[in-house]
């Protein structure tokens, strides 16, 4: 199963690197922009973090709100779930063969985000920028919550005594159905990592069978949701493909070159930047609303 996976994950990432070539052509932009290389050092930055745990949606949320990097919030989700995709599929190719999980519980749970995360970019890319504003502001304060209880250790009571590395019955549904609305609302903007975390662990899984889950729920559903994006003009092509090799580069470094590092004080300032972040996406919302 691990080398059908893997085969998958490297069609599905060649895929869509074809798909942004032609979205790239179609609104003239170049791969080689004048922002490939800042794009690279916003990927190398954003995965090399992802790899290590934290994420990357927050941290590539603040770059791109400091820098006023977007110039139309609207492609915001579309932007950040393109960018990270081919990244993620490698990192998969990293993890993915070191827990076993039972394939019944992997492929349910796994097909479930990517559903939730299809339909859900679909809804994306019909709503206007202060929406796309609003739901990201609340997206980024869900993920600094949910941060600030990792970090302080109450995620990781919940799955002390677990042992099952499987679901069935009516865990098995519930495990579904909440990983398809994590895959709705990854397409929003909320990282899946630490939602899904949590919730294996409230079913009795192992903690360490919330890896391989999550890892490889992102790296399927990230490709596929885009499609929607990139369909619809929600990507921001410049510097993506700066930013898509930077990520894959980052991916690597700190998946072969780092062993151990203490990453709690990073964690915390994330935890900070995130909730600046939302409170300026917020203002910017009712900035909207007060001039209509």
């Amino acid at each position: 199963m691990v080398i059908a996976i893997v085969v998958l994950l490297m069609l599905l990432s060649i895929g869509l690197f074809g798909l942004l070539l032609a979205g790239a052509k179609r609104q003239a932009a170049t791969v080689f922009d004048h922002s490939f290389g800042f794009g690279m050092v916003i990927g190398a930055v954003t995965d090399f973090l992802d790899t290590l745990g934290i994420g990357s949606f927050v941290v590539s949320t603040a770059i791109f709100q400091a820098s006023h990097y977007l110039k139309d919030e609207r492609q915001l989700p579309g932007t950040l779930n393109t960018m990270h995709a081919i990244p993620t599929a490698f990192e998969a190719f990293f993890f993915v063969t070191a827990v076993t999980v039972e394939p019944v519980t992997l492929i349910s749970l796994v097909l479930a985000a990517t559903l939730g995360a299809l339909l859900g970019s679909e809804v994306m890319t019909k709503l206007n920028q202060r929406w796309v504003q609003l739901i990201m502001a609340v997206a980024l304060i869900i993920t600094a919550l949910l941060m600030a209880a990792k970090l302080l250790g109450w995620i990781s009571l919940l799955g002390v005594a677990n042992q099952a590395t499987g679901l069935s019955g009516w865990k098995l549904l519930i495990g579904i159905g909440g990983n398809f609305i994590l895959g709705l609302l990854m397409s929003a903007g909320v990282g899946l990592y630490a939602p899904c975390m949590v919730m294996v662990y409230f079913l009795g899984l192992t903690p360490i069978a919330a890896f391989p889950i999550m890892m490889l729920s992102c790296a399927l559903l990230m490709p596929i949701s885009t499609v929607n994006f990139i369909r619809h003009d929600r990507v921001d092509y410049r510097g993506l493909f700066g930013i898509i090799l930077g990520g894959i580069i980052g991916v690597v470094i700190a998946a072969t070159l780092v062993k151990s590092l203490s990453l709690t004080a990073l964690s915390w300032l994330i935890v900070l930047v995130s909730c600046w972040t939302a409170f300026s996406l917020w203002r910017a919302a009712q900035r909207r609303k007060n001039a209509l």
